[in-house]
């Protein structure tokens, strides 16, 4: 069995960025190419894992992501 994520470089990382989708901003603290499946067959998604103003980290599709 394959691992289930790992980690992408990202040009934003430790920087300011929004959410587009939301509109929240907060600091992209990581980017994970991650398996979200929950049968068999694979489905792998590059998430952005973003800690906003409350501390608490949330995640959001990369493609969602811009500098704030």
């Amino acid at each position: 069995m394959s691992e289930c994520y790992e980690y992408v470089p990202h040009r934003l990382l430790r920087r300011p960025v929004r959410d587009i989708a939301s509109g929240v901003e907060g600091v992209l603290m990581a980017v994970i190419n991650e398996n979200v499946s929950d049968t068999g067959i694979e489905r792998w998604m590059e998430l952005a894992y973003i800690r906003g103003a409350s501390g608490r980290e949330f995640t959001t599709a990369v493609t969602n992501v811009e500098p704030a």
